[in-house]
C-alpha cells in the first residue's frame, strides 16, 4: 500500500477554513502486506507539527482512534491495521485532556465551543459531553488546547469522514509500541472474551 503525506501550513488560521483550497498530498514509500503499520509508525517519526500520514489504499473494518499524549500522535486504525497517523495537540497543563476509552458521541462539520469565546471548531467529534471532542485546530508540536485534541485540518476532514458515531477513541499516557493493538470498547472485549476464536485444523495441527 501507498502511504500519502499532507502538510499543513504553520500559519494557517481558522479564519481561513471555509475558503481553504484543497491540500497537496505527495507520494512516499510503498509498503505491502502486515509491513505497512510498520512503515507508517516509521515515517510518523519524522512528522513535524501540522503534519500527517494516511493509506492510499485503505483495509477493511470500523475505525478506531489511539491518542498517545507523549507521543502526540493520533494512530487510527481500520479493523486491527494501522492505516494513518497524525500530530495533535493536547490540553495544556491545567487543562490535561482526560485518559481512558471513549467513544464518538457526537459529530459536527462546523461546531462552535459553547466554553471558549465560541471558538471554531470544525470537524468536530465529542468524546464527552463536558467539552473534550477532536476537531480541527491549531498543531504547534505540543499540548496547548484546553482539552480538546486538536488535529491538521485535512487529516480532520478525512477521520470525520472515516468514523461512525460509537467508534472507539482510546487516550492513553503511554508512548506508542509497535505491539500496541486497535482499541477496543467494553463491550467488544467482553465480546472476545465470551467468544475466543478456535484455531483452524491447519494452526492445531502445526502446534502439535
Amino acid at each position: 500500500m501507498r502511504l500519502i503525506r499532507a502538510l499543513l501550513p504553520a500559519a494557517l488560521g481558522m479564519a481561513a477554513f471555509t475558503s481553504m483550497p484543497a491540500l497537496a498530498e505527495t507520494s512516499t514509500a510503498s509498503v505491502v502486506g502486515n509491513a505497512s503499520g510498520v512503515a507508517l509508525v516509521e515515517a510518523a517519526a519524522s512528522l513535524t507539527p501540522g503534519e500527517y500520514l494516511w493509506e492510499q489504499d485503505v483495509a477493511a473494518g470500523p475505525v478506531s482512534i489511539l491518542i498517545s499524549i507523549p507521543d502526540q500522535k493520533a494512530y487510527v486504525y481500520r479493523g486491527d491495521n494501522l492505516v494513518a497517523v497524525s500530530t495533535v495537540s493536547t490540553g495544556k497543563e491545567g487543562k490535561e485532556t482526560p485518559v481512558g476509552v471513549f467513544t464518538i458521541l457526537q459529530k459536527k462539520q462546523m461546531h462552535h465551543s459553547n466554553l471558549y469565546d465560541n471558538a471554531p471548531m470544525p470537524f468536530m467529534q465529542r468524546l464527552t459531553w463536558d467539552g473534550i471532542a477532536i476537531h480541527a485546530g491549531k498543531n504547534p508540536g505540543f499540548p496547548a488546547s484546553h482539552g480538546c485534541i486538536r488535529v491538521p485540518t485535512a487529516f480532520a476532514k478525512k477521520l470525520f469522514t472515516a468514523t461512525e458515531l460509537g467508534a472507539t477513541v482510546e487516550v492513553t499516557d503511554m508512548a506508542f509500541s509497535g505491539d500496541m493493538m486497535a482499541p477496543r470498547s467494553d463491550a467488544q472485549m467482553t465480546a472476545a472474551a465470551n467468544n475466543p476464536v478456535e484455531p483452524d485444523l491447519k494452526t492445531f495441527l502445526a502446534s502439535r
